[in-house]
């Protein structure tokens, strides 16, 4: 019987880890999910940054830098983010760890122009660096970055998997890798709030400001997909990482996930 609950759990396991990756944008396209998620927040570019504030009232400000802290102690100068879009996380660990260099990757240029006239206007161009970039073939040598950073981004990976051996192998020997996800609350009544919420006002606001409801309908379906909880740390152990544990953010609305190699 040990056998078989241990079975179930596991296919159960890789059932989670793989429903994710066939979360598209755009089932009608031909083309694959990086394609298509590029193009997306090209789309949305010029509106992503106010959607945030607006859509979260403001307190994914505070979800960040909740995540950025769990760096505090390892102090590094050296910091990868991955899926940077406009920066807004490379910034603020900037501020709040004084590090000596980050390096942004994303593959939206759209959501990267905008971070760079960000850096601009903020004289960071010395400190923060954002480059064209996939997760999945990260173009850094093994054992290159003392922490890195993915705010809302690895729910778009194209390959979950992939995305998380290629962090893993950047990342030095002691550093460690942090990720804010969005996540469903375990409270039933304040989960279908956010069910309705993120199904019904979510795309529906995403559609009046952004001209782009099919991109928020998509957000939120890649959110309910997203192995989240348990289901991410098993994951990131899967691909290497130790010492993994989470903190749920305002009721599980929010969460964050960090691993060390």
């Amino acid at each position: 019987m040990a056998d078989l609950q241990a079975i179930i759990q596991y296919l159960c396991h890789l059932m989670a880890k793989f429903a994710h990756d066939e979360v598209v944008p755009n089932r009608q396209s031909e083309q694959g999910k990086k394609e298509q998620v590029a193009e997306m927040f090209n789309s949305i570019a010029f509106r992503y940054d106010f959607l945030n504030r607006f859509l979260t009232a403001g307190v994914d400000i505070q979800w960040r830098k909740k995540a950025i802290r769990q760096l505090q102690s390892l102090q590094p100068k050296l910091v990868l983010d991955v899926a940077t879009g406009t920066g807004d996380v490379a910034i603020m660990t900037h501020r709040m760890l004084q590090t000596e260099k980050i390096i942004g990757i994303d593959i939206s240029e759209g959501m990267l122009a905008l971070g760079r006239e960000k850096l601009t206007k903020l004289g960071l161009h010395d400190a923060i660096e954002l480059q064209t970039g996939d997760s999945e073939t990260i173009n850094f040598p093994d054992q290159h970055f003392d922490a890195i950073t993915v705010a809302y981004g690895v729910r778009n990976f194209a390959n979950l998997d992939k995305g998380l051996a290629e962090m893993y192998r950047v990342l030095k020997p002691g550093g460690k890798l942090v990720v804010l996800e969005f996540s469903r609350p375990s409270q039933p009544l304040f989960r279908k709030l956010c069910d309705f919420y993120t199904n019904v006002v979510t795309p529906g606001v995403g559609g009046l400001f952004a001209k782009n409801k099919d991109a928020y309908q998509y957000l939120n379906d890649s959110v309910q997909a997203f192995p989240e909880g348990q289901n991410f740390l098993n994951i990131m152990h899967d691909a290497g990482f130790t010492q993994t544990y989470l903190k749920k953010l305002s009721f599980g609305i929010c969460t964050i996930y960090c691993g060390s190699k």
